[in-house]
């Protein structure tokens, strides 16, 4: 799985503002509820849930929020690059300035780790995270993020 066949050009955003983490989460499941049919309440009620397992902040200023759906049928993924970092409790301490919201369907769970993985990696990646940072715009965020 790539990350092109979850993320679309429309679904990442440039210079986002938000306060805090609870913030972020409820603009995002707000952008994605008109994307999935799913209601954004809900949609923010499964990614705090998440969030109360652990963070999902991965570190290096990197958080990828993200929950299961029954009627998902498949993932659905979305990007904001924040206008100014914000804390999100990640692994290393760091504030986060690029969040990808990743909504999966409940089954298969193959497809599921497939799509989380290869998220993390690409967002791992120093020079990608790099190029995400001073993209000047959302467009070449999106060529950033698919390029294989």
């Amino acid at each position: 799985m790539k990350i092109l066949d979850f993320l679309a050009p429309s679904s990442v955003t440039t210079d986002l503002v938000a306060a805090d983490k609870p913030e972020i989460l409820e603009q995002l499941a707000r952008k994605a509820a008109p994307v999935t049919g799913i209601a954004a309440e809900q949609i923010l009620s499964e990614l705090l849930k998440r969030e109360e397992l652990g963070s999902t902040g991965m570190g290096g200023g990197v958080a990828i929020p993200h929950a299961r759906f029954h009627d998902l049928k498949k993932p659905v993924g979305m990007l904001v690059r924040l206008k100014k970092p914000i804390d999100f409790e990640a692994v290393d301490g760091k504030p986060v300035d690029a969040v990808f919201l990743l909504l999966l369907p409940d089954q298969p769970a193959g497809e599921q780790l497939s799509a989380l993985a290869c998220t993390a990696r690409k967002l791992r990646d120093p020079s990608v995270i790099a190029a995400v940072r001073r993209a000047p715009d959302s467009v070449e965020i999106f060529r950033t993020l698919t390029a294989d």
